[in-house]
Order: structure tokens, then sequence, then C-alpha cells
């Protein structure tokens, strides 16, 4: 059972890269979100999605240290954000590769671009109509590098069909890469991209596992902007 916080804040984790052993040495982004939620202190911690918490904590570790105290807004919006939707991981992994293609080094704009491709084998057989936008953006990610994408298509032919059991390996280093290749690109705005990226996964993942009640993360935003 979750226990409610009620702490001075000069006694609360301080946002770090990597793993911590206790709150008084610092905090992840995952750590901190345990910590909230009143559970066991850890990175994997049961509040969150695997594959949003897996984006969280590279969001975290790739960040600029001067940036990365700008994050601690976000932690409380991913506890709670549970559940059994088989598509979340692909979701989050096509988010993260939509952002990171048309900016990331040119090997890992090819694995990137192979791996949105088996994304969007999955999503096509799913069924689910509410993937039409993931779709959308992985065929405009495509669409900005196409040469990528070419190799793309020749490796998927010459690789076979994918097995599901890997699913969740696949997205997780889609993920992975992605985060990194927009940490590692040129362009001057890479803390401003990570937190962007990690916003819109927060906000995906809201629509999908969390409560009618609970509002999305640019809700809040507007609502603070408005002073309400």
């Amino acid at each position: 059972m979750s226990r409610s916080r009620n702490v001075s804040p000069e006694l609360m984790p301080v946002l770090s890269r990597g793993k911590h052993r206790s709150p008084k040495s610092g905090a992840c982004f995952m750590e901190y979100a345990s910590w909230l939620a009143g559970e066991r202190w850890s990175d994997h911690p049961t509040c969150t999605h695997q594959a949003v918490a897996s984006l969280a904590r590279m969001v975290n570790d790739c960040s600029s240290d001067a940036a990365r105290g700008e994050l601690v807004e976000l932690i409380p919006s991913v506890i709670g954000l549970v559940g059994t939707d088989p598509r979340i991981g692909v979701l989050v992994a096509v988010r993260a590769a939509s952002a990171a293609l048309p900016i990331a080094s040119e090997g890992r704009q090819r694995a990137l671009a192979a791996g949105i491709l088996r994304c969007d084998e999955i999503l096509a057989v799913s069924g689910d109509a509410s993937v039409g936008e993931a779709r959308e953006q992985i065929a405009e990610a495509l669409r900005l590098t196409p040469g990528a994408t070419d190799w793309a298509h020749a490796f998927l032919a010459a690789s076979g069909p994918l097995n599901p059991r890997s699913t969740a390996l696949m997205t997780d280093a889609i993920i992975r890469t992605s985060v990194v290749g927009i940490a590692e690109a040129c362009v001057n705005d890479q803390d401003v991209r990570l937190r962007a990226l990690l916003v819109s996964v927060i906000d995906d993942a809201t629509k999908r596992l969390a409560s009618p009640a609970r509002p999305s993360m640019a809700h809040r935003a507007l609502s603070h902007a408005d002073g309400t």
C-alpha cells in the first residue's frame, strides 16, 4: 500500500544519474517515483509501466546536470501508469524513435528505422483503430530519413519475421537507442527534446492506462500557465 510523504524540501532526494542506494545519496527519476509512491526503494518500481519507466530512466541519465532538476515536476505523473495493454511498449518505442530518427547519427537511424518498421507491422495487425496516430508518426519519421528507410527495408526483407516473444526486448532497445541518439545528436537543444519526449510519452500512457479523472500532462501544463 502506498504511503503519503510529508517531508521538508531539504530532505527530499536530488535527481542525479544512475542508481542510488538510498534517498540520502540522490535519486534517479524512477527511484524518486518509488519513494513518492511509498514503494520499496528501486529504479524498477511497480507503480509505472516498464516501457514508460525505461524511457524515464534513460532521459534522467542522458539529460545534462543543469536540466535534470526540471524533470522532478513530471515524476508524480508516472505513478499509477500501470496496466496490461500490450501496445504500450510499442507505442513508447514509436514515440521515441520518431523523435530521434531525424537527428540521430546514421548508424542509429538505420537501427531505429528497422525498429519502427517492425513496430508498424505489429500495429497494423493489432486491429486497434486508436493506433492510427502512432502509424502516422512512423510514416513521417521514415519519410524524413529515406536513406535509413531503404536500408531498413532491405535488412528486414533478409531477416525474416519477428518473433513475438522478442517484442519487449526490441521495444526496449528502440527506447534506449532513441534517447541516446537524441542526447548525442548535433543539435543545441538536446535537453529540451528529451524532456518533450518524456512529456509526450507520459501523455500517451495516461490516455491508455490512467483513469478518466486523471488529467494529461498537456492539460496540467495549460492549467499551470493559466494559474488554475
